[in-house]
């Protein structure tokens, strides 16, 4: 049976990794730009069109960023509320 220091820390790790991978993708959309490299790379694999690509970008960043706080930070504080 794993204790809740133990959990406590192995969920505080997982939520400072997820932010940091939410820092790291919030740099690449800003490295973005309407007619970059990356999302012409994109039009031509996917087809779609520039915007779809900007938008679809955000909504996953977005939709990540949620999936952070529910599964990560939430839990984490609810373990250190508890400890």
């Amino acid at each position: 049976m794993i204790s809740i220091d133990t959990l406590t820390t192995f969920i505080g790790w997982c939520a400072v990794i997820n932010i940091g991978i939410l820092l790291a993708f919030l740099l690449l959309m800003s490295a973005i730009d309407k007619d970059g490299f990356l999302v012409g790379l994109s039009v031509k694999i996917f087809g779609n069109t520039k915007e779809d690509t900007l938008a679809t970008t955000f909504q996953i960043y977005q939709q990540f960023r949620m999936l952070v706080v529910v599964f990560t930070i939430v839990p984490y504080i609810a373990l250190r509320i508890m400890g």
